[in-house]
């Protein structure tokens, strides 16, 4: 039996990676054997690549070839494989992240990437998508109290973050049935109980 693929998304600061090992263990505990990955990143290649893409300034359209070519090869390299052995994969950001942040934030013509996401995984999707959202202010707040070396996208202006907010939000609407939206801005626990009851009636 093919195992379930769920992805983590959300702007910068909305606090969905703290959540993706947690996830993790709540799976296994009941009896599921789960990989946990990201991306950009995944592979040895991925996180080569991931070190070009979160630091060097480049072209947006070089921008999105890198992102999708790391992907490809964390579908190749992890992703299918551990599906066709009935393991659960867990990934921090996947193709909704490319639509929010080189689409949304930076304006990449959406056939372009319409192209790339039918080239690269035309029959997989996420079985299910959590997107964390939450106020950008309260996200902006929440990465300047974690007082750490930010990344090229971190390090954007905040009309950047609102157009990736947007786009995520616009993703959710038009996938309604694989995306659902986590109010970010609650206390851990009651997080973590929705992401069980979401999970729970989406997957198990």
């Amino acid at each position: 039996m093919r195992g379930k693929f769920i992805t983590f998304e959300g702007i910068d600061g909305a606090g969905k990676s703290s959540h993706v090992e947690w996830l993790a263990d709540w799976l296994r505990a009941r009896g599921k054997t789960v990989q946990v990955t990201r991306e950009p990143g995944g592979t040895e290649l991925g996180e080569k690549l991931r070190a070009l893409l979160l630091a060097e300034p480049m072209h947006l359209e070089t921008e999105t070839l890198l992102m999708f070519a790391a992907r490809r090869e964390h579908l190749a390299r992890l992703i299918e494989p551990a599906l066709a052995r009935g393991d659960w994969v867990v990934c921090d950001r996947f193709t909704d992240a490319t639509y929010a942040y080189q689409g949304g934030g930076r304006g990449l013509d959406r056939a372009k990437f319409a192209v790339l996401e039918h080239w690269v995984h035309e029959h997989l999707q996420p079985d299910l998508t959590l997107l964390f959202d939450l106020p950008l202010d309260v996200a902006r707040e929440r990465i300047v109290l974690a007082n750490r070396t930010l990344d090229k996208f971190e390090q954007e202006r905040v009309d950047f973050h609102e157009r990736v907010r947007l786009a995520y939000l616009e993703r959710a609407h038009a996938h309604p049935s694989r995306i659902r939206v986590i109010d970010a801005n609650q206390p851990l626990d009651k997080i973590r109980v929705k992401l069980e009851e979401v999970v729970s009636s989406a997957c198990l």
